[in-house]
């Protein structure tokens, strides 16, 4: 045997021996976020949770698990199979009824989290073999009646005017903690759209002597399965509902708007009657200070009147002293040139005439364009102006009984 022949023979005994130590092996290797289910050939069966690689033992049988299993609800059309991607497995829209018996599509996702005990792992993994038959035989079944009997409790109008988040509550509860047990009631309500009554069934939670909530057990406690989290993302209505829900709103907006235009007529007329209030008490507040304005003004006008009246008494009680002192004053100054004159035999009084006499006489004869002395005399006396002159004087004397001769 040449050494190529050598050569290949080792190379094919190298193969089959990595073939059968692939085959054989006893170790394997479980990924992180994963736990492996290990079946060995004596019957054993044991749950590797850590990640890494750990002993299985030889021709041991190998199933991994997700930790988590996320039952997503998104497509329109239900998938053709159900594998497991990202740790989660697309089911396909859910249709719910409410208890008008309208229906609607939801989308959601739930995350449920497996049992970390090995007992109850592996009694999941003996009942389903697989993550696609649990989702299918519990989770996806278990998520749809949770859904379902959450739309149960309400109508669709009521989800549509602020339900959605009592259902995403209802339903987070009854996946944690089991199914509702409802109790539904016949009844009829008016409708206001059709005009007409209407048959409608009222569903409601039963209760327990403690007050609560009866629950049908649920199918996943059982086997240690727990919800990490659910979400409702999306629900499309009918199109029955969403021809119902528009005309609903049509109604309430027509409603709301004649409201507001009654509330607003309403608010003018009372502002219209405050305005007119207002006026009112700005007339009668203006009425009322003019007919004060003109009460003082006559007040004002009678004491001015009064105070002039005042004035004038004082004033004419005034001229009349005023008279009176003058009167007296003159009484005195009567009585006092009458004392003087009786006194002197009016001396001043004489004197002051005979001194106007002489200055009239005095200017006439100024004034006199004749001789003086006459140019003819006869007999032996001497006459001439200046001796009438002084007879004028002496005549003026004589009548005013001046005595102008000089004391002896």
């Amino acid at each position: 045997m040449n050494m190529n022949v050598k050569q290949i023979l080792i190379g094919v005994i190298a193969v089959v021996g990595i073939i059968l130590g692939l085959i054989i092996n006893p170790f394997s290797w479980n990924d992180a976020g994963n736990r492996t289910v290990v079946e060995r050939t004596n019957g054993d069966q044991i749950v590797q949770f850590q990640p890494g690689v750990f002993y299985a033992g030889f021709f041991a049988k190998e199933t991994e698990w997700p930790n988590q299993i996320s039952v997503t609800y998104q497509n329109v059309e239900p998938p053709t199979d159900l594998e497991i991607r990202d740790n989660g497995i697309e089911i396909g829209q859910v249709k719910i009824r409410f208890n008008d018996a309208t229906t609607a599509d939801v989308k959601g996702i739930t995350q449920f989290i497996l049992p970390s005990d090995d007992k109850d792992m592996i009694l999941i993994h003996n009942t389903h073999r697989t993550p696609s038959s649990l989702v299918s035989k519990r989770l996806s079944p278990y998520t749809k009646e949770c859904l379902q009997s959450s739309s149960q409790l309400m109508s669709s109008e009521k989800h549509y005017g602020g339900g959605r988040a009592q259902m995403a509550q209802d339903f987070l509860d009854q996946l944690k903690n089991g199914v509702y047990l409802l109790r539904t009631e016949e009844g009829y309500v008016y409708d206001s759209l059709e005009k007409e009554q209407k048959r409608i069934y009222q569903t409601e939670i039963q209760m327990d002597k403690s007050g609560q909530a009866k629950r049908k057990i649920s199918s996943i406690k059982e086997y240690g399965i727990t919800v990490a989290d659910a979400a409702i993302t999306d629900v499309k209505y009918a199109k029955q509902v969403e021809d119902k829900l528009t005309k609903i709103i049509d109604a309430s907006t027509k409603s709301a708007i004649s409201k507001q235009e009654l509330m607003t007529a309403q608010q003018q007329a009372l502002t219209a009657k405050a305005q007119g209030e207002r006026d009112l008490v700005d007339i009668e507040y203006q009425t009322k200070r003019d007919q004060t304005k003109q009460v003082v003004e006559a007040q004002t006008k009678v004491e001015v009147a009064k105070q002039d009246k005042i004035n004038q008494q004082i004033a004419y009680e005034a001229a009349i002293l005023e008279a009176k002192k003058r009167r007296e004053i003159a009484d005195v100054s009567a009585y006092e040139k009458r004392t003087t004159i009786q006194a002197n035999g009016a001396l001043e009084l004489k004197l002051s005439t005979w001194l106007k006499a002489e200055e009239y006489k005095w200017a006439a004869f100024k004034d006199f364009q004749g001789n003086i002395v006459p140019q003819f005399q006869t007999g032996g006396g001497s006459s001439n102006g200046l001796n009438f002159m002084e007879l004028m004087s002496a005549k003026a004397a004589r009548d005013l009984a001046l005595d102008l001769s000089p004391k002896k």
